[in-house]
């Protein structure tokens, strides 16, 4: 199992160089990048204050000038600018350099865990992403807890009343909360229970109080849970569903296989059949699952929740970075979740054979 371990840890390298690689290339041709959007800026505000936002200074190189209305650039808008105004902008978000050398430069510093600064937000990457990691943390690692909480034990009773009344009905609400969209959802409870029409029962920005240090230790779990409640409700709320009738399935499928009758012949309980039998091999596809449910959960599933609750979490990040083409952002995130899943990944495996010990990866080798 060791060297199973060890070589798919050295596979990450090439996934990840694979992975940065493909989407470096692809977003560097394609348009509309931030020296674009800066030409664009000056082009409204004009040369002169839009270069003393990008330059930080007085009025940038060519900034008194008069623009060269043939001037000729690669960027649209750049048309009867300065080209030496233009240059500036380039150097200045790092784009003075040709693809080749930026993407090696990238993957230097992507090596050593050197993400860089935000191309507008003035602060480091590795920042911006801790301030907003606890917002994340909160709504991916609550919502997957309370969705593998609640859909395997109901899947598994489901698969023993299989055909019962009980099996109709939680399989009609379980349906019923997954065709709801969670921002419907998340709107309805922020008229009804966050002070839209009706009750304020529950806050509605940011996941503590302005006053969160002054409170006591139970005072800031009652605060903390309270500011959680309704995002993470919204989350969970559709996504029963789909691991739900996966462990429902999974469980059907291995009730009615031979080794079951065989237990059953030698007076073994249903329960003791279940559990011990049953549960290690039916849990094996729920598991496999697990990093793709966490990392949607921990990312991009809580985009919507975090815009309709003001919650500032790694979702909102990146949506705002790729609309803003700041790409420090985009390939750190990007390269941060990927590394997460696969190590995350490789997680499931070793679970593989910790859950059944049958299962034997250096020997599939």
């Amino acid at each position: 199992m060791a060297a199973y371990i060890l070589r798919r840890l050295l596979l990450i390298i090439p996934t990840l160089w694979a992975i940065i690689t493909i989407n470096f290339f692809i977003i560097q041709i394609a348009p509309g990048g931030p020296v674009d959007q800066a030409i664009a800026d000056m082009q409204d505000l004009g040369s002169g204050g839009a270069m003393q936002r990008i330059s930080g200074g007085g009025p940038g190189p060519g900034g008194d000038r008069p623009r060269q209305a043939g001037s000729s650039s690669a960027y649209r808008g750049a048309r009867g600018l300065d080209p030496e105004v233009i240059a500036e902008i380039e150097k200045r978000y790092g784009f003075d350099k040709p693809i080749g050398i930026r993407y090696l430069r990238l993957l230097k510093n992507y090596a050593t865990f050197n993400f860089g600064d935000s191309l507008f937000r003035g602060r480091s990457v590795l920042a911006l992403i801790a301030e907003r990691l606890p917002v994340s943390i909160s709504l991916g690692l609550w919502s997957t807890l309370i969705i593998y909480a609640v859909s395997i034990p109901l899947g598994i009773r489901k698969a023993v009343k299989n055909g019962s009344r009980f099996d109709l009905w939680t399989s009609t609400a379980v349906i019923l909360g997954n065709a709801i969209p969670s921002f419907l959802f998340a709107v309805l409870l922020v008229v009804f229970f966050a002070g839209g029409s009706y009750f304020k029962i529950f806050p509605l920005r940011g996941i503590v109080s302005v006053n969160f240090s002054e409170l006591s230790l139970p005072a800031k779990l009652l605060d903390y849970f309270r500011h959680l409640a309704l995002p993470i409700l919204c989350i969970v709320i559709g996504g029963f569903a789909t691991l739900t009738m996966l462990t429902k399935n999974s469980f059907l499928e291995e009730i009615h296989k031979q080794y079951v009758t065989t237990a059953r012949s030698k007076g073994l309980t249903e329960k003791k059949i279940l559990m011990k039998h049953v549960f290690r091999n039916a849990m094996l596809i729920v598991i496999a699952g697990f990093p793709a449910v966490f990392i949607s959960m921990f990312f991009t599933g809580s985009l919507m929740i975090e815009v309709i609750f003001s919650l500032e979490g790694l979702g909102l990040l990146g949506f705002e970075s790729i609309m803003q083409r700041d790409y420090p952002v985009i390939f750190s995130t990007l390269y941060i979740f990927t590394l997460l899943g696969l190590l995350l990944s490789l997680l499931s495996d070793i679970m593989y054979t910790v859950i059944d010990p049958r299962i034997d990866f250096e020997g599939r080798q």
